[in-house]
């Protein structure tokens, strides 16, 4: 059976990656299209290779053998596949380390390295270093978050039983996936429910059991001007929130400057070597704690007192 898109598309990548010399098509055949008929096979890889390409990754051919020009084989040069040095304004630093939070998933880690232990067993001599620049990071604790990913990628439609608060017990549901979007500290997912005929947001920390792949990939497609966080925004229920008192070092912290309610410079703070400002903040009490720790020793929580014990209690364990 052949692999998903999506997973074909990251084996592919890895070992195009991984490779010092470029390796041939019979050969990438052999290793990720085993089970594909050669006609099959041709418009597959060519499909792969110019999605790849289309994302920007620049895919080289090249002879496998220099008194044989005529057998090439195909590999993706590290240095012209990482970023060039790149030099970011404190805002921009910020937005960066929040995003690169969010891509950090053990399921992916674990394909990755699935993938290289194929290559490896294979007999292929694979370049670890060069998957740093392409090794992918996701945190989520919700067991649906896998398979709801999966099915987005592959525009799959899902069935999955759905706890609601105000119900005894999980309800089927059956859903077209648009997209996987945090909003509020949660995960959610958004897309048409098929039962209600109309867009819908579910908390995966809701759904219960298994996710379950239901008819072909690219069975639906997504209008390109959706917008699955105005739409989580929208409709998902209101979440708890408190007031926060935070203690920001001068000139970190941006983020939270921006959506203050109330701003006093030049407080007394945690040290004499810097200055420091206190902001009083309106936040969600789910992931409020995750805020303050981004912002490493840059922001100190002052109240509410539970958030900060929380706080504590997780630099504690951080240092045992």
């Amino acid at each position: 059976m052949p692999a998903p898109k999506s997973e074909r598309l990251l084996n592919l990548l890895i070992m195009l990656l991984v490779q010092r010399r470029p390796i041939a098509k019979e050969r990438i055949r052999e290793l990720l299209y085993p089970d594909s008929r050669p006609d099959a096979f041709e418009k597959m890889f060519e499909r792969d290779k110019e999605e790849l390409r289309s994302l920007g990754v620049p895919i080289e051919v090249a002879t496998i053998d220099p008194l044989f020009e005529d057998e090439v084989g195909y590999r993706i040069p590290p240095e012209a596949f990482a970023l060039p040095d790149v030099e970011l304004t404190p805002e921009e630093a910020a937005v960066v380390g929040i995003a690169s939070r969010v891509w950090q998933h053990a399921t992916m880690a674990q394909a990755t390295t699935d993938a290289v232990r194929k290559l490896t067993a294979a007999g292929i001599d694979v370049d670890l270093d060069a998957l740093e620049i392409a090794r992918p990071l996701l945190t989520a604790e919700e067991p649906a978050f896998e398979r709801c990913w999966v099915a987005v990628c592959e525009r799959n439609a899902i069935e999955f039983d759905y706890q609601r608060p105000d119900s005894d017990a999980p309800m089927r549901r059956r859903v077209q996936p648009w997209g996987v979007v945090r909003y509020s500290g949660r995960w959610y997912l958004v897309g048409y429910d098929a039962d209600r005929d109309a867009e819908r947001v579910f908390r995966l920390s809701r759904v219960r059991g298994e996710v379950r792949l239901v008819g072909p990939p690219g069975a639906y497609d997504v209008q390109p001007e959706t917008d699955v966080r105005e739409i989580a925004r929208r409709m998902a229920p209101p979440v708890p929130t408190t007031t926060a008192v935070v203690l920001v070092r001068e000139g970190a912290g941006h983020g939270l400057r921006r959506s203050a309610e109330r701003i006093e410079t030049g407080v007394p703070g945690p040290d004499d070597r810097t200055s420091w400002d206190r902001l009083v903040l309106a936040r969600p009490t789910q992931g409020l704690a995750d805020e303050v720790l981004s912002h490493g020793p840059d922001v100190v929580i002052v109240e509410p007192a539970a958030i900060r014990e929380q706080v504590v209690a997780r630099l504690r364990e951080a240092v045992a």
